[in-house]
């Protein structure tokens, strides 16, 4: 029987009041009160240009790929270590995916091997802040200016997270961020689509309005509303907004207690330096505490460890699989990618319990059992 699970949904305490009011004030479909305090939230505090909720990050993505018109056989790059929704919101437009590799020592795009990537027919860099944990964005930046190309931060696991001093999610031209019951702060599922090109905010609105000028006509820039572009039905409920926005008030106590649990897990398994690899946050980032893994050094170690963890009632887990080696993406695309660094990753990394009421004693009962593997194998 599991006695630590892998993840627990934290609710503050204001998540079924808010609810409640959204119901009370005759409003619960999408754009009402709520919606507007949690775009603000994050336009007030990380000063991004515009800020739309949406129902997941799956669909922030999707917008993301409309905006900035992918057209059949564009080429998009997008690391191989990542969520099939990184890659899905373009291949639904026809783009053509270039899988980029991990660094050696995170799982985050290796930027430094980019621009070998880049064609003629790119359009645009999506870059994935693996763990929270910012990427090399100066010299990203700095390659997608000199090629003329659009960059997506998917910052689904970076909230609050900071590259030199800014936010993660302000870099690119647009971003988009994920409240799936996994991460920092929920909403069960929820995304938000980040727009800091002023030249996209105005569409991002119509596409998130069903194709409609509707947010216009309500602010009384025109007498009525119709269908004026593509789009979806990208806007989450009141209630979801709601539930968010009790969250967003308790970002800050959060984020410190998650940050605890990350540093008593790294302090206490410091030890394993030399038989594991650790995570690693670069002088340039922040730790949000949005994760913590090991890499283990096979697959059958790995294997091993998740075994020895759940016989003592620990559920960890091992994370994505290399899209570039995933059976839809071999299906329909004969491309061949050598990306042996997202392949270990692959293969050797493990997800520790994760959560806001993980006790720390609790962490280090789960240090204790990862030490009394490794003590047992060197037996």
């Amino acid at each position: 029987m599991i006695k630590i699970p892998f993840n627990k949904p934290f609710l503050t305490g204001k998540e079924t009041q808010y609810i409640e009011e959204a119901v009370g004030s005759g409003h619960i479909s999408g754009n009402g009160v709520f919606t507007k305090k949690c775009q603000s939230f994050f336009e007030e505090r990380y000063h991004f240009r515009k800020t739309l909720l949406t129902t997941s990050c799956t669909d922030a993505l999707e917008m993301c790929s409309m905006l900035i018109d992918v057209q059949q056989d564009d080429e998009i790059i997008v690391p191989s270590y990542t969520f099939v929704s990184t890659v899905l919101a373009f291949t639904r437009q026809g783009a053509k995916i270039i899988f980029a590799d991990s660094e050696a020592k995170s799982p985050n795009i290796d930027v430094f091997k980019l621009e070998q990537l880049i064609t003629p027919k790119t359009k645009a860099i999506v870059v994935v802040h693996y763990a929270g944990v910012a990427a090399a964005m100066d010299e990203l930046m700095e390659i997608a200016k000199r090629h003329n190309l659009y960059v997506i931060e998917d910052a689904a696991q970076a909230i609050d997270s900071f590259y030199k001093n800014k936010p993660l999610g302000s870099f690119g031209h647009l971003a988009t961020f994920s409240f799936h019951e996994t991460k920092n702060i929920i909403s069960g599922e929820g995304g938000l689509l980040v727009v800091n090109d002023e030249n996209l905010v105005d569409r991002a609105e119509v596409i998130w309005e069903k194709g409609t000028n509707r947010a216009s006509f309500f602010r009384g820039e025109v007498n009525k509303y119709g269908w004026v572009d593509t789009g979806s039905s990208f806007l989450p409920s009141e209630i979801i907004a709601a539930f968010l926005f009790a969250q967003l008030e308790h970002l800050e106590e959060i984020q410190t207690k998650r940050k605890q649990i990350w540093n008593t897990y790294y302090d206490g398994l410091s030890c394993l330096g030399n038989q594991l690899q650790l995570p690693i946050v670069p002088d340039y980032a922040t730790n949000n505490g949005h994760m913590f893994y090991l890499v283990c050094s096979s697959e059958e170690e790995r294997t091993a460890l998740i075994a020895h963890l759940k016989e003592h009632a620990i559920h960890s887990v091992f994370h994505y699989l290399s899209l570039h080696k995933s059976p839809y993406f071999l299906s329909y695309s004969k491309d061949i990618f050598h990306l042996p660094n997202a392949d270990l990753y692959t293969s050797r990394l493990v997800r520790l319990p994760f959560y806001y009421e993980l006790g720390l004693e609790d962490v280090g009962f789960i240090v204790e059992q990862i030490i009394n593997f490794y003590v047992n194998i060197k037996k």
